[in-house]
């Protein structure tokens, strides 16, 4: 679902945020696309094209990755924001999973 958030389109699973727009945010000079990513990709991917890729403010302490939408075609970006959904698709199921099995114990 896409809903407005922080003054930008930004993009949720049921429960969490997975994709937020970011159009020149504080004038960083970035068009661009903001996604949670696994541990490790982030630094993969500014190290491989820092051009395209870079830490985000905010949520760049969380792993997420800013993506350059002018410098990144549509089947790559595609496949990192299904990869992002996955991503956080995963922690909201294991995060029920948590709540449910401390319901049974009780």
């Amino acid at each position: 679902m896409e809903k407005i958030s922080h003054g930008e389109p930004t993009f949720f699973t049921p429960k969490r945020v997975f994709a937020m727009f970011a159009n020149n945010h504080h004038n960083d000079g970035h068009v661009a696309v903001w996604l949670p990513a696994g541990p490790g990709v982030q630094a993969a991917l500014i190290e491989e094209a820092p051009k395209i890729f870079f830490r985000p403010p905010y949520v760049g302490t969380a792993g997420w990755v800013g993506v350059e939408l002018s410098k990144i075609d549509e089947d790559w970006l595609g496949s990192l924001i299904r990869e992002a959904f996955s991503l956080i698709v995963e922690k909201d199921s294991a995060a029920g999973s948590r709540k449910s099995s401390k319901s049974r114990r009780r």
